[in-house]
């Protein structure tokens, strides 16, 4: 019950966050790798149609490469937004004792992101257009709960851990009406929660929870929008797991 409880609590506090900047965050990855070879793949959303496709593979037994796509395409009354970006890195991952595992990325990203703004009497009134690029650094860590979410006379064992991002992010080539106008820079800080619940096989179910604090305070390119993902996650080729 206490599972469900902080479900819906999450729920209610993302939907009081607006989204008022040109970047919508992607979620962080966390993959959580163990050996070589291993293949972790996500795809999640949110109640912001914010959709993310993710992936990473272990190059080595502590070498790692990952990437990310977020779209976000939505038509409100008085606004349209569309945003497209996408992430690569380079990671260390390793296996600590108890069940343990640490992770530290490295890696950058780039988009390009447009809002419409209009009146009440629908008339475009602002056109916003801009590229978006960010170099970051990452850290996850998780660790096999001891304990499993019991429903429909099943136990689903739980996976849950952190990660943190700080990220460096500039809007260029940032149009008003096609007009040029002057560029933003931000640096961002992306703690997150994130909590699986394995379903069958190398499939799971995962929770994304977290915050977006801006450094800076712009006015377009800013920390307006949190952390919030459902999805589904795929391990394969798992030699070695969490739960070993």
């Amino acid at each position: 019950m206490k599972y469900l409880l902080r479900f819906a609590f999450l729920l209610v506090l993302t939907g009081l966050t607006g989204c008022a900047s040109l970047y919508f965050p992607p979620p962080p990855h966390a993959p959580m790798l163990t050996h070589q070879g291993e293949f972790y793949g996500a795809v999640s959303t949110n109640q912001h149609t914010n959709y993310a496709i993710q992936g990473a593979y272990g190059l080595t037994n502590h070498l790692a490469v990952a990437g990310t796509f977020s779209s976000l395409h939505r038509k409100k009354s008085a606004k349209t937004e569309d945003i497209d970006f996408g992430e690569a890195s380079l990671g260390y991952f390793t296996r600590l004792p108890d069940k343990r595992v640490l992770e530290v990325y490295v890696g950058a990203g780039g988009g390009a992101t447009q809002r419409i703004e209009r009146n009440d009497a629908q008339i475009v009134n602002r056109t916003l257009d801009g590229s978006l690029s960010k170099i970051f650094a990452q850290v996850n860590y998780a660790k096999k709960k001891q304990n499993s979410l019991h429903l429909f006379n099943r136990d689903f064992p739980l996976t849950y851990g952190a990660a943190m991002r700080l990220s460096y992010m500039q809007l260029n080539n940032f149009t008003v009406n096609g007009l040029p106008a002057p560029g933003e820079n931000n640096i961002f800080f992306e703690p997150i929660t994130f909590t699986r619940t394995q379903i069958a096989g190398p499939v799971q179910l995962q929770l994304i929870s977290g915050q977006i604090f801006g450094l800076r305070n712009n006015e377009f390119l800013k920390a307006a929008n949190s952390v919030f993902q459902v999805g589904i996650v795929i391990n394969l080729d798992k030699n070695t797991t969490l739960d070993d």
